[in-house]
């Protein structure tokens, strides 16, 4: 269950002050929304979705292997947009060159950067309305591909900015298009629903 945190006294965390906030507090899992607005997830994930997502990251982490081209990172990384929001994807890859730019310091922090590609994989918890919601603001910002997984309805709507919202059934083939060279995977031969 994802809940809302609010801090009267405060009104809003800045970027150093939810840094420390998520360090003081490493078991929570926090997201910003561009209003200032926390919301805390207090509920780890079930079994099943944590499997789907580890065959999701895992295809990921293969291919990227493979073609040496970016950074993978996994459901704890969370990014500063330009909305001033915080955004934790379920995974996110980032093109090498972009990666590279990143001091030591942003690296070991949430960097100020939008992730070429990120995952949302709808959990049993999760709102589908929600999470559309927050990949169009994940593509407002700045995110070139990105894919929103239901295991529920075995679809994947797929989201790039300037284009229409696609959807493939869970049998079709997902493609990286320009974005991800050469990938492609059906998510029902590594999905478990």
């Amino acid at each position: 269950m994802i809940i809302p945190l609010n801090i009267p006294a405060l009104g809003s965390f800045t970027d150093d002050e939810l840094v420390a906030f998520s360090v003081a507090n490493p078991d929570l899992f926090v997201e910003r929304d561009e209003q200032g607005q926390l919301f805390i997830n207090m509920t780890p994930t079930f079994a099943l979705s944590s499997s789907n997502n580890s065959e999701l990251i895992t295809e990921l982490g293969l291919w990227n292997r493979r073609k040496k081209l970016g950074k993978v990172l996994e459901s704890n990384g969370g990014f500063f947009l330009s909305d001033s929001s915080m955004r934790v994807p379920d995974a996110a890859w980032i093109r090498i060159e972009r990666w590279n730019a990143l001091s030591m310091s942003e690296k070991k922090s949430f960097p100020y950067l939008v992730p070429d590609f990120i995952i949302e994989l709808k959990s049993e918890t999760d709102s589908l309305m929600d999470l559309k919601a927050k990949m169009q603001k994940w593509i407002d910002n700045g995110v070139r591909l990105a894919w929103l997984v239901s295991t529920e309805k075995q679809i994947t709507y797929v989201y790039q900015p300037g284009k229409e919202i696609m959807t493939y059934s869970f049998d079709e083939v997902l493609t990286g298009d320009d974005v991800l060279e050469d990938f492609s995977v059906r998510l029902s031969d590594i999905l478990e629903y």
